[in-house]
């Protein structure tokens, strides 16, 4: 394997790898989006033997693939819909993510779910999430998580003494996983680098090339340049912006379209809701969750139509009073406004095909299930899906591509093999992990600070460590509301692809989203630091200083005041 560094010699190097391609010499795909299925479909691919380019128009994981509820989770609501394979097959990823492919970023949540209704409620809920249980240890994954048990409403009030604003008359108690959405994209990408394919961030793609009636390429554009990149197959893993795509291949035969589903997150800080686990109930319209992160809690999330900009959805206040009127059934003393430290906003693509004449499903109701499309020669379309199953996704696309190449290529790649892949930092971080004390006295830093480092970084972490043997200061916290580390500024610019303010601030680490001043205490250091790395002058330091205060408001409320209701 090369390499999996992401920086600006491997995009320029990519970019010059994607214009060398020729219609006697294609790429095998070409992958547009770089979200978390596209990242996957990217290693998959390059996994198996295929030739591969990704380009994606923004950053890694800038849009849906940064702003989940951070779950790694089969859908335990998704039971009372019976899709019960769907619910195997997540729960089987959610096994493979925990076990082996990236240890380092997800991790066991334990969960209650309280309970308010007559005594049979707490009869039917304990089965359903028996049954949860059951389907994830159907398989070889999956299995290694406590078993559900119900609860008293003393032992719900135990271990979760926020709960009291609410009618507990006890509860079930069962885990899930939690994830480093952004964080798990990115070593996905790198992953696929390091497999061989050239990934081009901030990469547009324009317009298809087509001979005969297929598409064998698309024409695309970076700041820099515009090239042709020919392939035997464009694969789309547009999310959200399927349809866009499919607009701009000239895509007319196929009458499926993506819906979006608006989902918002509040973040509240740790010491406003007493529990020691996550929390789960039902809404009207779909789950509440209440999700610990760090040294805050995650909101969420609503499931509603979306209509707006695709780039940048924004919370309404509408949306903010929704998710503390639903929290606030539950907690004592109750969230207010004056509690939220940030507002997150993302979408899901979900798939309505065929509907019938006059139909209008909600969003919620919508399944979850992905699909495959192929509609006209040399273009793959996925759209649908959940993270957790992200790589299955790729797998499904991926095999729909060694399908066209069939008509060119003699003789079948390898299978499909990224389910015994671990991403970039996993492979090293199960032996690191239980020595991280003996790492903190060797790295000359608290245990605190190498349990984060290898939480986000798993066994590169030593990366970080470096930079900071270069630079003692760069120990030092970016933000003093924050966990981040100046060194991981570096780090990102140097390994991790990061080109813009943003990148650093809202994926890279989660400093915008995390602090009450959205990061702005910090910008400045930001800003030098990465001056130095990428060689910006003042006038350029200065002008992606002003994008981002331009780009983020100074606050949440700022944030929702802009929204359309």
């Amino acid at each position: 394997m090369s390499d999996d560094r992401l920086n600006p010699e491997q995009r320029s190097a990519a970019l010059d790898r994607l214009a060398a391609t020729t219609p006697e010499d294609p790429l095998d795909v070409l992958v547009v989006g770089g979200g978390v299925v596209g990242a996957g479909a990217a290693l998959d691919a390059a996994a198996r033997g295929l030739s591969v380019g990704l380009v994606e128009q923004r950053d890694l994981a800038a849009g849906t693939s940064s702003r989940s509820s951070r779950l790694a989770h089969g859908g335990l609501r998704y039971l009372e819909n019976r899709e019960f394979a769907l619910v195997r097959e997540a729960l089987t990823e959610r096994g493979l993510l925990l076990d082996r492919i990236a240890p380092h970023l997800v991790s066991p949540l334990p969960f209650v779910m309280p309970l308010a209704g007559r005594a049979w409620e707490k009869t039917y809920v304990g089965a359903g999430v028996t049954l949860y249980d059951v389907l994830s240890r159907v398989g070889a994954y999956g299995g290694t998580l406590p078993r559900p048990r119900t609860l008293s409403r003393a032992a719900v009030l135990g271990v979760a003494p926020s709960l009291a604003g609410g009618s507990v008359r006890g509860g079930v108690r069962f885990h899930d996983a939690q994830i480093d959405d952004a964080r798990h994209t990115l070593a996905t990408a790198r992953s696929a680098v390091a497999h061989g394919a050239a990934v081009v961030t901030r990469c547009r793609a324009e317009a298809p090339i087509v001979q005969e009636g297929r598409i064998v390429g698309m024409t695309v554009a970076t700041a820099e340049r515009t090239v042709a990149v020919y392939a035997r197959t464009v694969l789309s893993a547009t999310g959200v912006w399927t349809d866009e795509f499919k607009h701009l291949a000239g895509v007319t035969a196929d009458n499926s379209h993506v819906r979006q589903a608006k989902g918002v997150h509040l973040i509240v800080p740790r010491d406003r809701i007493r529990s020691t686990t996550a929390i789960i109930t039902r809404t009207p319209t779909s789950v509440l969750f209440l999700l610990p992160w760090g040294d805050k809690w995650l909101v969420g999330t609503t499931d509603t139509d979306y209509t707006g900009e695709l780039a940048d959805p924004r919370a309404t206040a509408a949306d903010v009073d929704y998710l503390l009127e639903q929290a606030n059934r539950w907690l004592a003393p109750p969230l207010t406004r004056a509690d939220i430290v940030g507002v997150y906003c993302g979408l899901r693509p979900l798939v309505a095909a065929q509907l019938a004449e006059g139909a209008d499903p909600e969003t919620a109701e919508l399944s979850r299930e992905h699909v495959v499309l192929r509609p006209q020669p040399g273009l793959v379309m996925i759209a649908g899906g959940k993270y957790t199953t992200y790589r299955v996704m790729a797998r499904d696309a991926v095999d729909a591509v060694v399908a066209e190449r069939a008509a060119f290529v003699a003789g079948e790649p390898e299978p499909c093999r990224t389910h015994e892949i671990p991403v970039t930092g996993a492979a090293g971080y199960p032996e690191m992990w239980p020595a991280r004390g003996r790492l903190a006295r060797d790295w000359g830093v608290p245990e605190d600070t190498a349990a984060h480092l290898l939480r986000r970084h798993g066994d590169r972490a030593g990366r970080v460590i470096e930079v900071i043997g270069e630079d003692p200061t760069l120990a030092e916290r970016l933000h003093p509301a924050a966990p981040y580390l100046a060194a991981e500024v570096v780090v990102a610019v140097r390994d991790e692809g990061a080109l813009t303010v943003e990148d650093v601030l809202v994926r890279r680490t989660r400093v915008a989203l995390e602090t009450a001043d959205v990061g702005r205490a910090c910008v400045g250091r930001v800003v030098t630091l990465m001056a130095a790395e990428l060689g910006w002058d003042a006038q350029r330091a200065a002008a992606e200083t002003d994008q981002y205060l331009q780009d983020w408001p100074d606050s949440w409320q700022q944030e929702i005041a802009a929204a359309h209701e």
